[in-house]
């Protein structure tokens, strides 16, 4: 009796009796069992998270802003373009056979529309870990242009800016008026950072500054043999105390390079955050943001 008790159960939560082929309503008071979120939860649940996490951003921004004395915050860049600009060497400033010989392009700004500017900081003089912080907590980005004989006593400086995602950049290994010297001593110079490039950071770079900014044909032929692509200077300059401007309307503009040195008190009236200070208050009130240089090459 016990088996056809249980038989007779188990017949009727099968789906057995009246009703049977229908499905069976909820009681009163209860919600239907569901098979799954309604359509749309799992986007809307994606949605909402990713505004949490940009609100949480910008609240770390807003705190950083304030914490390194900046007067607003800084501006977030655009993407980085699907369609890199055509970079080509600005007018004046070509070397003979310049497009003949395939020689990297030497340019001051890049050609965009985008209201961003790109900080470039040479050398390798001033190691200061406050900078670093600083640049870490606002999430700026910047190019560094190394010179071995500064950076030699601290490697370990610039691999941490490296691991930030900093793209280190040569500057020669001794920092040289480069037009003064031969072919090879200019290839030895070039040549011979990409060395030191690739052996302490893992990668030879594509990027070149000349010191001074000074080149002629050799420099370049050079720097190409050595695996560079780009020869950039700069539009600007930016001090702990001043700005220097390359063009006749001393203002910034969509594209524009601009220079630092990393340098601190016992060259300057200040210090690297400094700098970086009188650099983000100026780019930012005149609504520009700062970019990554080599998102755009």
């Amino acid at each position: 009796m016990a088996v056809l008790a249980l038989a007779t159960i188990a017949s009727g939560c099968a789906g057995g009796g009246e009703g049977a082929g229908r499905p069976a309503r909820p009681a009163p008071g209860q919600q239907p069992e569901k098979a799954g979120p309604p359509p749309g939860a799992a986007p809307a649940r994606a949605l909402h998270s990713y505004a949490a996490r940009l609100r949480a951003a910008h609240q770390a921004r807003v705190a950083a802003a304030k914490r390194w004395g900046l007067k607003k915050v800084p501006l977030t860049p655009p993407a980085p373009p699907v369609n890199k600009p055509e970079i080509t060497t600005r007018k004046g400033f070509e070397v003979g056979d310049h497009k003949e010989l395939g020689l990297p392009p030497v340019f001051t700004a890049i050609p965009t529309k985008d209201r961003v500017v790109f900080l470039t900081i040479d050398d390798g003089s001033e190691k200061d870990p406050a900078f670093l912080r600083m640049m870490s907590e606002l999430k700026i980005p910047y190019t560094a242009f190394l010179s071995d004989y500064l950076v030699k006593d601290d490697y370990g400086y610039f691999k941490k800016m490296q691991d930030r995602g900093v793209g280190l950049n040569n500057h020669t290994l001794h920092h040289p008026y480069l037009p003064a010297l031969s072919y090879a001593r200019q290839q030895r110079e070039i040549c011979g950072m990409q060395d030191v490039i690739e052996k302490r950071y893992g990668r030879r770079p594509t990027l070149f500054r000349p010191p001074f900014g000074n080149y002629d044909q050799d420099t370049l032929r050079a720097a190409k043999t050595c695996g560079v692509r780009y020869a950039p200077l700069w539009a600007e300059e930016v001090f702990v105390d001043h700005w220097e401007y390359r063009e006749w309307d001393q203002d910034l503009h969509p594209g524009d390079i601009v220079l630092s040195h990393f340098r601190g008190r016992g060259d300057w009236k200040g210090t690297m955050p400094d700098m970086v200070r009188r650099f983000l208050n100026k780019v930012t009130a005149k609504g520009y943001a700062v970019a990554r240089l080599e998102d755009y090459l």
